[in-house]
């Protein structure tokens, strides 16, 4: 899979790697990122009391120099709340908020530190109260800011709904670059995905996430369904007969499809009520020209939220219009069908959608 991110134009990939402070070293799990004893001031620094929040603060500043990187605090306290994760997004220049899940994994201590989604693991130890610091890099911008989000969830979050068993946040520290004004929001462009028909053992690349540009099999586990948009399928029988090559969301898609496929329905009591991110399609008059000029989040404005949950018979060269569960609207381009329900068969297809 080719990836063609606009937004990545001044932004080399190394440079907007989380590196993490690690201060200490220790048998638990998350007190590699505890902060040093020493109290310094000057740390942007964001504190969040459930007991006392008269001194609460959910907003830091910080000025940056692109290459360097500035630390970042983040004391949380909470009473009767479990805080089991906490969650950081990284927002570059008003292109949308990217989850921090390429941690510089250095030492065993960290590895055990973060759950398979990225998220940090608060162990038991640091249940009710934390107090972390971190570096955060800033990037090869001219002028901008990067805003870095963070909250704690009282189980399994999502990076794209802040709050979802939230505990405490969020809290934003912003990094400013030059003048600070950042220039107008580029979509974000995905090229040559790929997307397989389903297997009954969910071991086929069939869903794809819009948040971090990645395929994913049914069956990687519940800690990433919160990433899943929309999934592919080939119809066979009702009540898919007649759908040949098909999108549908995440949240319909066991119901549309009419077949069980190992993986999607959650498996454990906390996935339970967990909610499928709901997806829109429709289709469009643009054609391949329009959909390849389009370059800015203003150019998808027009786009109309549908009450479709799925879009049937798709064919090369289709343009097709979607809100996602957030309300981000995109377009997808159909490239290429490799027709039939085999474990082989699939749609190619690129994407643009607001940031």
């Amino acid at each position: 899979m080719r990836k063609s991110m606009k937004l990545f134009s001044k932004v080399s990939l190394a440079s907007i790697v989380f590196s993490l402070f690690l201060v200490s070293c220790s048998s638990d799990d998350s007190t590699v990122f505890d902060s040093p004893k020493d109290d310094n001031d000057d740390v942007a620094t964001l504190i969040i009391n459930q007991g006392d929040p008269s001194k609460d603060i959910f907003t830091a500043k910080a000025n940056g120099e692109v290459g360097t990187s500035v630390p970042g605090r983040v004391i949380y306290t909470s009473t009767d709340i479990t805080q089991r994760r906490l969650y950081i997004t990284q927002n570059i220049s008003g292109a949308g908020d990217m989850p921090f899940n390429d941690f510089a994994l250095t030492s065993k201590d960290l590895k055990k530190a973060l759950k398979a989604d990225g998220s940090i693991d608060l162990d038991g130890a640091t249940k009710k109260e934390i107090d972390f610091t971190f570096d955060l890099p800033v990037p090869n911008i001219d002028n901008g800011s990067i805003v870095y989000s963070f909250w704690t969830t009282t189980g399994k979050g999502d990076f794209r709904d802040p709050n979802k068993r939230k505990a405490l946040g969020v809290g934003t520290i912003t990094v400013t670059v030059g003048t600070g004004t950042n220039p107008k929001a580029e979509v974000h462009s995905y090229t040559g995905i790929k997307l397989f028909a389903p297997d009954s053992e969910g071991k086929t690349e069939t869903f794809f996430s819009l948040l971090n540009e990645t395929v994913y099999k049914i069956n990687v586990g519940s800690e990433f369904r919160a990433f899943w948009d929309f999934g592919y399928y080939y119809g066979v029988s009702s009540p898919s007969d007649g759908h040949f090559a098909s999108f549908c969301s995440t949240a319909t898609y066991d119901a549309t499809f009419g077949f069980p496929v190992e993986g999607l329905k959650p498996s454990d009591s906390e996935d339970a009520d967990e909610t499928l991110n709901e997806m829109f399609f429709g289709s469009s008059n643009f054609d391949v020209t329009a959909f390849d000029n389009v370059a800015l989040s203003g150019d998808l404005d027009f786009i109309v939220k549908t009450n479709n949950q799925n879009i049937t018979n798709l064919e090369v060269g289709d343009i097709v219009e979607f809100v996602d569960n957030y309300g981000k609207k995109g377009l997808i381009k159909v490239t290429f069908i490799k027709a039939g329900y085999g474990n082989e068969d699939y749609i190619e297809f690129d994407v643009k959608v607001q940031p």
